[in-house]
């Protein structure tokens, strides 16, 4: 091996060795982390998602029912390109349990996620697809520290899922809410200096 070669996974690498539970909570915890972009007011809406990752998808149709329907009931009119990302993260949740639809809406959500963050500290650059994809399998260069610190957030849900440990969907949720607070306050930022 190369001095140069890294042994540390990129974001794509990971999310291709994911297994169900960690695509849906890779993907999930982009979702809570944006939502107040979509959901200013939202605080637990999508618990019955993650109750059921919890529960390896067990009732996973019925739980996506019930959190689209509390998310709609405090969704804020899609009047922004950053809601209307985050409710195509929403929409593109699949209804059933299985590694194919789940590896997609990670890799979906993923990039929306990191889009959406970088879009939060700077407007959006031509060559954004070029520059989120080659964040994902390389590193943060050029996407700005918001993006740099949710492409960190993901990365680590997926090594806390992936390796097994007690807890890691505790992480995983802790890493949600941390990111969820970071866009809050930016939103807020923002809506003061409108």
């Amino acid at each position: 091996m190369s001095p140069t070669t890294s042994t540390t996974p990129n974001l794509v690498e990971l999310i291709a060795r994911a297994d169900e539970r960690g695509l849906a909570a890779a993907a999930l915890a982009c979702l809570d982390r944006c939502l107040p972009l979509l959901a200013p007011e939202a605080t637990d809406q999508l618990r019955p998602l993650w109750l059921g990752v919890a529960r390896a998808g067990d009732g996973w149709p019925d739980r996506l029912a019930e959190a689209r329907s509390a998310v709609a009931a405090v969704a804020a009119p899609v009047d922004t390109e950053e809601a209307a990302l985050v409710r195509r993260m929403l929409d593109g949740a699949p209804g059933t349990w299985a590694s194919g639809p789940l590896r997609e809406w990670a890799d979906t959500c993923s990039l929306a996620a990191l889009e959406l963050h970088h879009r939060l500290c700077a407007a959006p650059s031509p060559g954004l697809a070029e520059v989120l994809e080659r964040c994902r399998t390389g590193g943060p260069e050029g996407v700005g520290p918001l993006a740099d610190g949710e492409l960190r957030r993901q990365v680590r849900v997926l090594e806390v899922l992936a390796d097994g440990a007690a807890g890691g969907l505790r992480r995983a949720l802790d890493l949600a809410a941390e990111g969820r607070r970071v866009v809050q306050a930016v939103r807020s930022r923002r809506a003061r200096t409108a």
